[in-house]
């Protein structure tokens, strides 16, 4: 894989080594470990709301998955909101407000197993909170940093989120049911512990008078670069990844068993968190198009693999998957950051939308495309046509770019026009 220098002699591994990786702040390190915690505290709880609600407080299943539907569209959609909201009251008080809500969402969560309308009221507390925290989280840790340094930084968030991700559930499972009493006001301890820490962060430069952050660039200074937006690839790339998630424990569970499908998903949560680190930099350095055709093609190869069914196609498809997360997910947002004009906030709440769309349209397509592959009696269909759709994406997506930039050079064949557009 080639890094891209602007010019002089080419740059050698140890150069972007020495170059490239400044040691991490003590803010860096902190949001980094506050990430962790406060994704640890949030999947200690979330994972289990659908068994809350409907076992433990009678909600209807139709009505459950109303109130979940809700919560995700707050918990994505409402992430546009964070570019306002921190262009108001700043990143540091972004998330001061944000873990405040999040706080009181799981002291909320205390009396809420004896009552279905705190505890609802709880989660959209909850996902209002995660809704602005994320981009502002981000924004955060970006600022200043030069383009070199973010896919490390995001890279490292990332990875943060993911090891949260993975071990809350077990955690909690023995007392999510047994002992909410116990859980619950410890998740909301730990809230109220990571948001104190917060209050002791530096102010942003922006926020001190400093002016527009050092990483955001300014506008009309560099051309607009090649390759489709990133706001519809990641709507496409978190469509073609979530029926993964969603669809995977139908397929996987009556063929191998719960505790394979449980270890496929604890080392997909390991590979993500160990490799995403050691990739960023060549993620970051690949073309945006050549990361389309690998990211695409890795899922691609992943839902074959799982189409193929057994142990070891289940277990080859998602470490394929795993890839194709890293990279289309990582360079979709360093994407983004490079093209936008916008503060890195208003960039990541957009990403977050994106996000939203995609696994909502994943939701309707897959669930009408399995229940049709059942019908027809074979299931692996439903992984062939998952992966038709991955390796077309790419296509569809390289195409649409190429074609207004030929209308463009017949319209003014000097060029002139195009490069003015």
């Amino acid at each position: 894989m080639t890094v891209r220098r602007t010019g002089g002699a080419p740059e050698t591994g140890a150069d972007r080594g020495r170059t490239a990786r400044p040691p991490l702040t003590g803010p860096q390190r902190f949001l980094l470990a506050g990430s962790f915690l406060i994704t640890l505290g949030s999947f200690a709880v979330l994972p289990y709301m659908s068994v809350l609600l409907h076992q433990r407080l009678g909600l209807g299943i139709g009505t459950v998955g109303v109130v979940l539907a809700v919560a995700s569209l707050i918990q994505f959609a409402g992430g546009v909101a964070a570019g306002p909201v921190t262009g108001r009251i700043g990143l540091r008080r972004a998330m001061l407000l944000a873990l405040a809500l999040r706080t009181a969402g799981f002291a909320a969560f205390v009396p809420g197993p004896t009552s279905w309308v705190l505890a609802v009221g709880a989660l959209l507390l909850v996902s209002a909170g995660a809704a602005l925290y994320l981009p502002a989280n981000k924004a955060y840790l970006v600022e200043g940093a030069s383009e070199v340094a973010r896919p490390r930084l995001l890279s490292a968030s990332g990875s943060a989120f993911n090891a949260g991700m993975a071990l809350g559930p077990p955690a909690a499972a023995p007392l999510v049911m047994g002992s909410p009493g116990v859980l619950f006001p410890c998740v909301c301890v730990l809230f109220a512990l990571v948001g104190a820490g917060h209050a002791l962060l530096p102010r942003e430069a922006s926020d001190r008078g400093g002016g527009r952050p050092a990483a955001t660039p300014v506008r009309g200074s560099v051309a607009p670069p090649s390759g489709p937006s990133p706001f519809l690839v990641t709507v496409l790339s978190v469509y073609a990844f979530m029926f993964f998630q969603h669809y995977l424990a139908l397929y996987a569970v009556p063929r191998t068993s719960a505790a394979f499908y449980g270890a496929v998903l604890t080392g997909y949560a390991a590979l993500l968190v160990v490799a995403q680190p050691l990739l960023a930099e060549r993620v970051a350095a690949l073309s945006y198009p050549a990361a389309l055709r690998m990211g695409f093609g890795a899922m691609a190869a992943g839902m074959a693999a799982i189409g193929a069914g057994g142990h070891a196609g289940i277990a080859v498809g998602g470490a394929l998957l795993c890839l194709g997360e890293i990279v289309l997910f990582l360079k979709n947002d360093l994407e983004a950051l490079a093209r936008s004009t916008a503060a890195p906030a208003s960039v990541f709440g957009r990403q977050r939308l994106a996000a939203g769309i995609g696994a909502f349209a994943s939701g309707v397509v897959g669930g009408q495309l399995y229940g049709a592959a059942e019908s027809a009696g074979s299931a692996r269909g439903f992984w062939a046509a998952v992966c038709l759709q991955c390796l077309l994406l790419p296509v569809f997506l390289l195409r649409r770019r190429r074609a207004p930039a030929r209308r463009r050079t017949a319209r003014d064949p000097d060029g002139s026009r195009a490069a003015a557009d």
